[in-house]
């Protein structure tokens, strides 16, 4: 079971919520905080002392007030956290509910649980706070579940997400290549662009590429 648990969200009724529900559960440290740079100071703190957190809850998003941050976002926070102690688990708790910046958080940011912000919310952390205790496979609220399963996030590349995003801000095929060239970024050719976009409208059964953008941002591509 972990040991020492830090809870980063900035709503009280939320933090006080889980830190309450938590503690009923589990004998366990849990320190709480409402900013990311204070968080991170945390963190670092508890790797000097050599009392390290072996389990971080965090938010999202978080709403700017009067403090100055360096760190103003749940991904900075998590990458952060990561490149100081990589070993550490993560549970993402949020409201997001994009499938595609989900599986990027599972991909690119080594989160190890997401759970959904709703009503069956604190029952779901407590799941996922149990899994990863049993060192089981990583958690997601289970009406996210097929998200992980879905095979079309695995042939999206970064490429493309720049191109779709492109094509929603209204760029003709001429204007995003010369933007790619512009940027020293390859392919940006007219006929590479070309290929691409009609493998992506195939791969979508998009009919063209305003059905595209649109299907793109259904599915939290965009």
């Amino acid at each position: 079971m972990f040991k020492k648990i830090l809870i980063i969200e900035d709503i009280d009724s939320v933090n006080l919520g889980i830190s309450t529900a938590l503690k009923e559960k589990y004998d366990v440290n849990i320190t709480s905080s409402k900013y990311c740079d204070e968080a991170f100071l945390k963190i670092k703190k508890g790797i000097i002392e050599e009392a390290p957190y072996d389990l971080v809850i965090t938010d999202l998003s978080f709403i700017e007030d009067h403090r100055e941050s360096k760190i103003t976002t749940g991904e900075q926070l998590i990458k952060s956290i990561k490149n100081e102690q990589p070993d550490i688990n993560i549970i993402v708790y949020s409201i997001e509910n994009r499938p595609y910046r989900i599986k990027q958080l599972f991909d690119e940011y080594k989160i190890n649980s997401y759970v959904s912000k709703g009503r069956e919310s604190t029952l779901e952390l407590i799941e996922a706070i149990d899994a990863l205790s049993k060192k089981q496979s990583v958690y997601i609220s289970p009406k996210l579940s097929q998200i992980l399963k879905d095979d079309i996030f695995f042939e999206i590349e970064d490429f493309d997400i720049e191109l779709i995003l492109n094509l929603s801000k209204g760029l003709t095929q001429d204007e995003i290549s010369y933007l790619l060239k512009k940027q020293g970024k390859s392919p940006s050719s007219i006929s590479s662009i070309e290929k691409r976009i009609n493998k992506l409208k195939i791969f979508f059964k998009a009919k063209n590429t305003i059905h595209l953008v649109a299907i793109s941002k259904d599915l939290g591509i965009i």
